[in-house]
């Protein structure tokens, strides 16, 4: 295993590679999540219909840079998310484990789960910032709009107008839900990846494990990209959601949420076997120079 540092480094930089096959995908799922935002099935607009439909029509009217928008935005936010997930996952589970067991390398179930939530939590809560920036610039859309429309230049002029209006509060708006969603996902997503790999590795010899990762994101879609206060909180956002638009509406942008979760999921973890390899060479490598130096 790299340093805790080398492994926040890698597991960032694998997260930037998926996020870079995804993100076509996660423009889809918010732009289906906030459309009809308060409104009846029968008010409703259905400019957005599906998957590949969504895909069709934003490069149709906005081309591919309508389909990246924001994705500067999404790497900042998948090296800081997934570069806590990841990097900090294994030395929290050790160090608990160590504390409990006297033996770090013994497995608990209960102990897995805390660490990848722990993990989880603190990578959302350091990413919310750039999470909501992400979000408010995909759901942008001069053509065919939905939600609340935020007409930023780029992430850094989303962030100072943010700033200036709502102060840091604004930035922090809906972390709340994002620390919710990201713990109860790293803690099924992480322990059962690591579990497969340990299996694998002892039984059939092979190094990758594949976990799924699903849980919804239509609320926290909404509370990022409100403006004022549209909704108090969480459950006051679930409430009116489900109220005027009914039960199902918290599942809207599901099958794109699926589209992008699974490819994403597969291949941050692939990817961050591969960059943790390549960070634990260049850190042995650092560390017989400096022997070498001091010598």
């Amino acid at each position: 295993m790299s340093t805790t540092l080398g492994a926040f480094i890698a597991g960032g930089i694998a997260a930037c590679g998926a996020v870079t096959v995804t993100h076509g995908f996660e423009t889809v799922k918010i732009r289906l999540q906030l459309q009809g935002e308060l409104q009846s099935k029968a008010e409703a607009p259905r400019l957005y219909k599906g998957v590949f439909q969504g895909v069709g029509v934003i490069l149709k009217n906005e081309g591919v840079k309508g389909l990246f928008r924001g994705i500067g935005c999404a790497y900042v936010y998948q090296m800081t998310l997934n570069g806590c997930r990841l990097g900090f996952y294994e030395p929290l589970r050790t160090t608990i484990t160590s504390a409990l067991y006297k033996d770090a390398s013994k497995q608990s179930l209960g102990i897995n789960i805390f660490s990848g939530a722990a993990s989880g939590i603190l990578g959302a809560a350091a990413g919310s910032p750039f999470f909501l920036v992400k979000t408010r610039l995909q759901s942008y859309s001069p053509f065919l709009p939905v939600g609340t429309q935020h007409n930023y230049r780029n992430a850094v002029d989303g962030t100072r107008q943010i700033y200036s209006q709502e102060g840091v509060k604004g930035l922090y708006r809906g972390v709340g839900a994002a620390m919710v969603r990201t713990g109860f996902g790293s803690s099924v997503q992480l322990p059962t990846y690591f579990f497969a790999k340990r299996r694998l590795v002892k039984h059939l010899g092979m190094q990758e494990g594949t976990p799924l990762h699903l849980a919804s994101n239509t609320i926290m879609s909404r509370m990022y990209n409100q403006t004022g206060n549209l909704y108090k909180g969480v459950f006051d956002c679930l409430y009116k959601t489900i109220s005027t638009e009914g039960v199902l509406a918290i599942y809207k942008g599901f099958f794109a949420h699926l589209a992008r979760i699974l490819p994403h999921t597969m291949l941050t973890l692939t990817l961050a076997e591969q960059t943790n390899k390549l960070m634990r060479r260049f850190e042995d490598r650092l560390s017989l120079g400096n022997a070498k130096g001091a010598v």
